[in-house]
C-alpha cells in the first residue's frame, strides 16, 4: 500500500497527515497523540479513528502540525485524519458525514480583525461629553 497524504486547516493551524499500513499508532509531530494533546483534545482528535472501527487498527497515522493554538491544531489534525481515512476507505464518507460534517469540510471561520484606532474588534470609541 502506498502512503496517503492529506491536509487539514483550522484558523492558523495546518496539519499534514500521512496514513500507511501499520498497527494503529497515531503520532503528532513525532509524539503519541495522548502525550501531545490533553485528554479532551486527544479524544476529539481520535473521533475519526473510533468511528472507523477495526480499520483504525490496520493503519498508522503520522501528523505534522504547525501554527495556531492547541484547539485549532486539534481540529486541523482531526480533519486531516478523517480525510485520509476516507481516501483509504470510501465507505467511511457517509459515516463521517452523518456524525459531524466538520470531519470532512474545513471550518473556515476566522477571528475578526481589529479596526483602526480601536483596541478590540467590536469595541467602539468611548465618547466624552465633558
Amino acid at each position: 500500500m502506498k502512503t496517503i497524504i492529506t491536509k487539514g486547516k483550522r484558523k492558523q493551524a495546518i496539519a499534514r497527515a500521512a496514513l500507511k499500513e501499520g498497527k494503529g499508532k497515531v503520532k503528532v509531530n513525532g509524539v503519541l497523540v495522548n502525550d501531545y494533546f490533553n485528554h479532551y483534545l486527544a479524544l476529539r482528535v481520535m473521533e475519526p479513528l473510533i468511528l472507523a472501527g477495526e480499520l483504525a487498527n490496520k493503519v498508522n497515522v503520522d501528523i505534522n502540525v504547525i501554527g495556531g493554538g492547541v484547539s485549532g491544531q486539534a481540529d486541523a489534525v482531526r480533519l486531516a485524519i478523517a480525510r485520509a481515512l476516507v481516501e483509504f476507505d470510501k465507505s467511511l464518507e457517509t459515516v463521517f458525514g452523518e456524525y459531524d460534517r466538520l470531519l470532512l469540510v474545513a471550518d473556515v471561520r476566522q477571528n475578526e480583525t481589529s479596526k483602526p484606532n480601536d483596541s478590540k474588534p467590536r469595541a467602539k470609541r468611548q465618547k466624552s461629553y465633558r
